[in-house]
């Protein structure tokens, strides 16, 4: 049980996303570009990033085939050829690589559970961090980080969310609505996955 690692049946979801875009790629000649990505991210990129939090901290092969699936997208979406570069059409697209689109996920339920305090087994994992002094940090509403032995507790939402909250900027922390945080959160992150 020590090495036990979350596990992706990669070929299942592949092969549910890919049927999608396949079938999506026989109407090429009669959509918008507006319109495919609009069909692209209601049809494929839900299924893509359904519980998808589940997979911080997996193993990067695990990440790289959900990566595959969102690049050939990006190429059926803004009908490029099939070995086309696709960091360029996913910066086009503007879409969040599938390790930025986790962090992203992860950090609005961050943002989300203590402000609503719904659900409550969410807002149990994220308390505040107590300082014994008051400090400029204080302001930022740290969180406190449970201490864990294991690689596969880091994964944990209750390790992973604090960690990944404490690491933003302050700017984006502070946005005082759901919309503006997310808005700053995606600008943070897209700005990390493809620097200018």
């Amino acid at each position: 049980m020590k090495n036990s690692k979350l596990k992706l049946n990669a070929n299942k979801t592949e092969f549910i996303i890919i049927g999608t875009v396949t079938q999506r790629a026989k109407l090429d000649g009669f959509l918008s570009l507006s319109v495919a990505k609009t069909i692209a991210t209601a049809l494929v990129s839900s299924r893509r990033d359904y519980c998808n939090s589940l997979l911080y901290n997996t193993a990067n092969n695990d990440i790289a085939r959900l990566q595959r699936v969102q690049n050939c997208l990006a190429r059926v979406v803004t009908r490029s050829l099939r070995f086309s570069s696709s960091v360029p059409l996913l910066k086009s697209l503007h879409w969040l690589p599938v390790h930025y689109r986790i962090i992203f996920k992860i950090c609005t339920i961050s943002y989300q559970a203590p402000a609503s305090k719904q659900p409550t087994y969410l807002n149990s994992m994220l308390t505040p961090a107590r300082n014994s002094r008051e400090l400029r940090s204080t302001s930022t509403n740290p969180l406190y980080i449970p201490r864990v032995k294991t690689k596969a507790g880091t994964r944990a939402f209750s390790v992973a969310a604090p960690t990944l909250w404490n690491s933003l900027p302050v700017s984006v922390k502070s946005e005082g609505n759901i919309v503006s945080f997310r808005r700053r959160l995606k600008t943070y992150l897209f700005n990390a996955a493809y620097p200018p």
